[in-house]
């Protein structure tokens, strides 16, 4: 008989733990995988699946005895999730590799992380803490703005920044909604750019797995719509970048395993946004370090849990690896067209979706509600974020019409200044001279009364041929062209009766979904065109 396989426990089924669980397998070992959703999309691929909630510790615990006594079990890890302390919880009480159950914690509540950071003297910013019998009395120690968020939880949900006391009070209430612990921390705003990064930890030896640089947009929210790998940042700024990291990790007391940080770029230096004792999600760990360097931080994790010399680690490339997000004004999909232009693109490596007709979508507010994700890697840093731009702008999704959320969406403000917080934000911010000339654009004729064989348009010359750009970055004529391929009508612009002023403001409040949407209400509406584009 041959010698039997070691045995890896991996906490999480979705999609950021299929590299871990795909690297375990091709590493000989044998996968026993948990997840709180029996149809988690990695599921399948784990040799032993159970469908076990991530936070009862106590039922994993019961699960990882049985997996020692039927074989034996070697070591417990996850990536990107937000239950590091759950495996903690497991390497504890099972004598398996790894960190403390009370380094896990510290990790991963925000509140406990703080402490420490404050305890060791590194550059963190000054914070306090709500629970639901403190919130509504909430008030800062320090001035505004702040940054208000659960402490236990992750992809920037219930995350906002507040600029005020009324502000502070609501998103407060809001953030406890998404705390399992029943806090809130409210944190000084630190004004910079954002990175993130991973590391392993073998015998408190800490190797750097990729400096990303995130692209965060939409405030009050955090949402990233992208990071690119690496971090376009001299060799004296990523020196002092890791370096903050790495002392946070030693401060953690993460000796053993992985942690993922975020890191601000302030006016006064490198602050800790937070860490966290695992492989970062958001695509990072699992596909874009790797395609950028061909090292594999999901391997060297994996050997850390199980008390061996990391492999996999040494970069064998110098590439660049952009990951774009796309996304979705609120409504129902109808349909999504273009997923088979952007695969094609060159460069493109993988496309991810998490909106499908039939479901609802919102404006996303966090991490975890974009619509989907593409990913390039390219030698050239110009050709891959290109190619992952490019690919994302190709994904376009129509909404069911008529629907109120959608309807209630495109009736908000277009005349947003930049800067303002509104939120959610126009497709495109008009100047007052384009404002102008919206308003003298005629009105269309009421639904049923369009009297041409085909839509047609009434010129916006001043918007249409500026060089705004949308959420994704098309400018006005690309917006057009997409609402034409969508719709598959002709939409000749041409002076006189035809789709006026509610057209534009509809494409300029949502871009082409707000136009598309607009035309499938007319039609809904006993309207519909009689001539189609060829």
């Amino acid at each position: 008989m041959g010698e039997q396989k070691k045995r890896i426990l991996i906490l999480g089924a979705g999609v950021m733990q299929g590299p871990a669980i795909r690297c375990a397998k091709a590493m000989g070992l044998e996968t026993a995988v948990i997840d709180g959703d029996p149809a988690a999309p990695e599921a399948l691929e784990a040799d032993r699946f159970e469908p076990i909630d991530l936070k009862d510790i106590h039922s994993i615990e019961e699960f990882a005895r049985t997996l020692k006594a039927e074989g034996g079990l070697h070591g417990v890890m996850t990536a990107g999730t937000d239950f590091s302390a759950s495996a903690a919880w497991i390497a504890e009480k099972l004598d398996l590799p790894g960190i403390r159950y009370e380094t896990a914690l510290d990790a991963s509540d925000k509140e406990r992380m703080r402490n420490r950071f404050k305890e060791m003297n590194l550059p963190s910013p000054a914070f306090t803490v709500f629970t639901a019998e403190t919130a509504e009395a909430a008030s800062l120690p320090f001035p505004f703005p702040a940054v208000v968020k659960p402490v236990d939880n992750m992809g920037a949900r219930g995350c906002r920044r507040v600029d005020e006391i009324s502000e502070l009070r609501e998103a407060v209430q809001t953030a406890l909604e998404f705390s399992r612990a029943g806090r809130v921390i409210a944190e000084e705003y630190m004004e910079g750019p954002e990175f993130s990064v991973d590391a392993v930890i073998y015998q408190g030896n800490v190797t750097i797995c990729g400096l990303a640089d995130r692209h965060i947009f939409f405030p009050p929210y955090f949402i990233e719509m992208g990071h690119t790998m690496p971090a376009a940042v001299s060799s004296g700024v990523k020196e002092a970048l890791l370096d903050v990291f790495i002392r946070g990790i030693r401060a953690l007391g993460i000796d053993n395993g992985a942690a993922k940080g975020d890191i601000k770029l302030t006016a006064r230096g490198p602050m800790i946004g937070e860490i966290a004792a695992r492989l970062s999600g958001g695509y990072m760990s699992g596909w874009t370090y790797p395609y950028a360097s061909g090292a594999d931080p999901a391997r060297g994790a994996i050997c850390a849990a199980l008390d061996r010399e990391p492999e996999g680690l040494v970069p064998v490339r110098d590439w660049t690896s952009a990951e774009r997000a796309f996304i979705s004004i609120p409504g129902i999909v109808r349909s999504i067209q273009g997923t088979d232009d952007a695969g094609k693109i060159p460069r493109v490596k993988d496309l991810f979706f998490r909106s499908f007709p039939g479901r609802r979508i919102s404006f996303p507010e966090n991490n975890v509600s974009k619509a989907g994700n593409v990913i390039s890697a390219a030698p050239d840093r110009v050709e891959a974020v290109e190619a992952a731009e490019r690919a994302a702008r190709s994904v376009l999704i129509r909404l069911e019409a008529p629907n109120t959320e959608t309807g209630a969406f495109l009736a908000g403000p277009i005349s947003v200044t930049e800067g303002s917080l509104f939120f959610p934000p126009p497709a495109y911010r008009l100047d007052e001279a384009q404002l102008e000339q919206l308003a003298q654009i005629d009105p269309a004729p009421a639904p049923g009364q369009i009297a041409v064989d085909t839509y047609a348009i009434i010129p916006f010359p001043a918007f249409i041929g500026s060089d705004l750009r949308d959420y994704l970055g098309r400018t006005p004529k690309e917006t057009l062209e997409a609402v034409r391929k969508i719709s598959g009508l002709e939409l000749r612009e041409r002076s006189g009766p035809g789709l006026g002023r509610e057209f534009w403001t509809a494409l300029i409040r949502g871009g082409y979904q707000g136009a598309v949407y607009y035309l499938d209400c007319l039609a809904a509406a006993g309207n519909p065109p009689s001539r189609r584009a060829p």
